[in-house]
């Protein structure tokens, strides 16, 4: 039996710029050492697939205990933009691509990319909602069914 890890099935459960990026990262580390990797996309991390909304995908500046903000400050108008503008100019400077890029560089490495019923449903979205990298609409049982032997991430 080999502790070497084949199969990982990743969790976006966010849909900030903090949120949805790790989860990209850690998808697309799996597939370039060859494994299998699957993103599960529930509640507010539907943004990062959603036709009209994964080009604006922002920073979290409220509550957001990393960027050592005060909270008071983190909420003062404009300041998502700024610091959105900021991180994603540092990640250029790294080559790490903007979120759509991302994910349609990772569909195209064989990743399967699915959303979640139940926050479809909840949110009243439906298949045309979504980019066209997404395979399907499923719910979490089949999520577990296609995780199933492998790694479970939950960003």
């Amino acid at each position: 039996m080999s502790d070497k890890i084949e199969k990982v099935s990743v969790i976006v459960s966010k849909g900030s710029l903090e949120g949805v990026y790790p989860a990209l990262i850690m998808a697309n580390g799996a597939r370039a050492e060859g494994m299998e990797a699957n993103l599960f996309f529930t509640f507010f991390g539907l943004d990062a697939i959603h036709r009209q909304r994964h080009e604006h995908i922002k920073l979290a500046t409220v509550g957001n205990p990393g960027l050592h903000l005060a909270t008071w400050a983190g909420g003062l108008p404009g300041m998502s933009s700024v610091m959105t503008h900021y991180l994603s100019r540092k990640m250029d400077d790294l080559d790490i691509p903007p979120i759509p890029e991302f994910v349609e560089m990772i569909s195209d490495s064989g990743a399967g990319l699915y959303a979640c019923k139940a926050s479809v449903d909840l949110f009243g979205l439906g298949k045309d909602d979504f980019i066209d990298q997404v395979r399907d609409i499923i719910t979490v049982g089949e999520f577990y069914d296609l995780a199933a032997g492998g790694q479970i991430i939950f960003t």
